[in-house]
């Protein structure tokens, strides 16, 4: 019997925002073993893979160092022969501009078996979500995809008599594009967009004129962004929702941008554009209105649990990297906490310090045949908010909060007397809160403590994350435990990046995290007046106003 082989998913991630991927791609993420994966997808999607699954990071970018496509072709095909289920993530659709042909080429020679994901393209999506149509009944009849990779390559002659041309990979030639569209006859006054980052927080969307628009672009980054050419630009002012923000037009949503302010001359020909003779066009960077436009956040969270402070970031204007700086697992030995759970009626109260703490806890829980009525007679004693919050996903109230949300204020503030009662403490298993079992004790109580989880240093720092270190673009690195500011210096020191921190903010969740941070790092530059993630994001928002150069 021949050896049993796996398969491979070439998978379109479409444009880079997760909300806009298909469920047949999630559901092939969610099932993968290993994943391959470009640049420009959304950092987001790699949460959707099992903890077990093996990334390999294979993303090209102009003028950076990448990942040979041979190598890539020859990933695919091993990891296919050892039975794996692969998924090929790939940014838009995979087969327009993707190079997925070479790489399918090389899986059917090898006898690998493939299917091919459809994904949306920027080319398509860029467009719509600036609020232009790529057709219209009088001016647009048809439109044109085409790659200005290589400009010269191309039938300009051709592509000047198309209504409507979407241009990718052209921002580096953007020059070289409109001379030759005017060259083959194409009106210098022309409406043109370019849409960078389309879908994303950090989309910004420049429109001028053909003869004008590299002057409106000038000094800005064009990579990766889509340019649309042909009057139905004209027609994006008209297209807005009419309760949507302006910096907006389809969403609502304020994104980094531009504010577009027209002159209302109408043209005859069609009663929504504007005369291209009489309108006036001033463009206004709306980056300027999110407080955190422009500002690149390293964010050092673990992996499956970076999500929502992601979201909060990229919603204020960041470009958000994430480096997790620990892995989350179950414990070396889970009898100590199975133990406990089997005498759960011995116990007086239940401490929880962390989500991780509550997800291992229930997870052996009801591995026991147990739920949340086996607690009945307990009392329950959570740390902050998110693990309040956790606990209230099992349909279950904390009995206590401390304030401040930190747990050296949890024997301070306990509700009722500790002596002779029997606590029971289910914490990390290595590198816990040895301080509050020692005052727990201290009041008189019996603490007993298990292992419910491990939180270990990844072995390496994320590509993207060491890309952005090495380039020093990071200008701010967030901390939300001791434990990962640590690991934080444990990868950078093995990587040797120590010396491109200089000028990078760091920001701490809490007071305990920025002793850490001073005594390895020298300094802390942010602390958050309320230990949670959101008044993390509040202070770095704070500090950013405070430090952000004049517009």
């Amino acid at each position: 019997m021949s050896e049993q082989k796996g398969k491979v998913y070439i998978v379109g991630a479409g444009p880079s925002d997760v909300a806009y991927l298909t469920v047949r791609s999630q559901q092939l993420l969610s099932q993968a073993e290993v994943l391959i994966y470009d640049a420009l997808i959304d950092d987001r999607l790699l949460d959707l893979v099992p903890d077990n699954c093996q990334k390999f990071y294979v993303g090209k970018r102009g003028g950076r160092k990448s990942t040979p496509q041979a190598e890539i072709d020859r990933l695919l095909v091993e990891q296919c022969l050892l039975g794996k289920q692969v998924v090929r993530l790939k940014s838009g659709d995979p087969l327009i501009f993707g190079r997925s042909s070479e790489e399918i080429q090389a899986l059917i020679a090898a006898g690998c078996q493939f299917e091919v994901v459809p994904g949306i393209s920027s080319a398509l999506a860029a467009p719509l979500l600036a609020g232009i149509p790529l057709t219209d009944p009088v001016l647009s009849r048809c439109f044109a995809v085409l790659s200005a990779h290589e400009p010269t390559e191309l039938d300009w002659e051709a592509l000047a008599r198309i209504d409507t041309l979407v241009i990718l990979m052209g921002g580096r030639n953007l020059s070289e594009i409109v001379r030759q569209l005017h060259r083959a006859g194409r009106s210098l006054q022309t409406p043109v967009a370019v849409i960078r980052y389309c879908g994303h927080p950090q989309q910004q969307i420049w429109t001028a004129q053909l003869g004008t628009i590299e002057t409106t672009c000038a000094g800005a980054s064009l990579s990766p962004a889509a340019i649309v050419i042909g009057e139905v630009v004209g027609l994006r002012p008209y297209l807005q929702s009419p309760n949507a923000d302006p910096m907006c037009p389809i969403d609502g949503k304020l994104r980094s941008g531009t504010l577009d302010l027209i002159g209302l001359a109408v043209s005859t020909e069609h009663p929504n554009l504007l005369s291209k003779q009489d309108a006036q066009k001033e463009t206004i960077p709306a980056s300027s209105f999110l407080p955190l436009a422009n500002k690149t956040i390293l964010v050092t969270r673990s992996v499956g649990q970076s999500g929502e402070f992601t979201n909060r970031l990229q919603d204020a204007g960041a470009t958000v990297i994430e480096m997790p700086a620990i892995a989350i697992g179950p414990p070396s030995n889970s009898e100590a906490l199975d133990n406990a759970i089997a005498h759960l009626t011995t116990f007086d109260w239940l401490i929880l310090t962390s989500t991780n703490g509550v997800d291992y806890f229930f997870e052996r829980l009801f591995a026991q045949g147990k739920d949340a009525r086996a607690l009945a007679n307990l009392k329950i004693a959570v740390v902050g908010k998110k693990t309040a919050n956790s606990l209230k996903l099992h349909n279950l109230q904390p009995d206590f909060i401390p304030p401040n949300f930190v747990a050296d204020s949890l024997v301070e503030h306990f509700p009722e007397s500790l002596q002779g009662k029997k606590v029971l403490f289910p914490r990390v298993e290595t590198g816990g809160r040895e301080v509050l079992v020692q005052e727990l004790s201290a009041k008189g109580a019996e603490v007993v403590e298990v292992a419910a989880y491990e939180s270990l240093c990844p072995d390496a720092i994320a590509p993207a994350a060491k890309q952005a270190l090495s380039e020093q673009t990071v200008d701010i690195i967030t901390f939300a435990s001791s434990k990962t500011v640590r690991n934080f210096c444990r990868l950078v020191n093995a990587s040797q990046l120590t010396d491109k921190l200089d000028k990078v903010a760091i920001a701490s969740i809490g007071p305990q995290t920025s002793r850490d941070c001073k005594q390895l790092l020298g300094r802390v530059d942010v602390e958050a007046l309320e230990y949670t993630l959101e008044g993390l994001t509040q202070a770095i928002i704070n500090w950013a106003t405070i430090h952000q150069p004049p517009v």
